[in-house]
């Protein structure tokens, strides 16, 4: 009687992750990317313009931000540029003590941050942020236009 001949061989399952497509996809993708990327034109950001006041104020109390990050309050038309030296947690009070002072409205008398470039920006928006919650309300940051 001949044998029946089985073939030894059913079907097993793959238990690898066919690469090939992954692959095809993968360099489609870097072509398309290589094609496109020198037709991208550079998008030009619109900075904010500084504007300058017709004169400036009177009165005004100036808070410096030094690179160690130290802080000095000098009011505005001040013989001494030194200023005194306040940590932050005493930086609204004494803000508000020059804004005071003479008897003013302490709304009409602004407060200037003016930073080294050194300092984090970090710094900065703490100073603005202590300033703001004391309800301190005209705020504005020195900017240097020339160089």
């Amino acid at each position: 009687m001949a044998k029946l001949a089985s073939r030894g061989r059913g079907r097993r399952t793959i238990n690898e992750i066919n690469m090939v497509p992954f692959i095809d996809v993968m360099l489609v993708l870097l072509i398309i990317f290589m094609v496109t990327a020198p037709l991208i034109t550079p998008s030009q950001i619109a900075l904010p313009s500084v504007g300058q006041a017709a004169r400036q104020p009177d009165r005004f109390v100036q808070v410096l931000l030094d690179k160690d990050e130290q802080l000095r309050v000098v009011e505005g038309r001040a013989a001494s540029a030194e200023g005194v030296p306040v940590p932050i947690n005493l930086l609204a009070l004494r803000v508000r003590e020059l804004q005071g002072a003479e008897g003013s409205d302490p709304a009409t008398v602004p407060v200037i941050i003016s930073a080294d470039k050194t300092v984090k920006y970090e710094s900065v928006v703490r100073v603005m942020d202590t300033l703001q919650k004391a309800g301190v309300q005209r705020v504005g940051l020195s900017v240097q236009t020339t160089r």
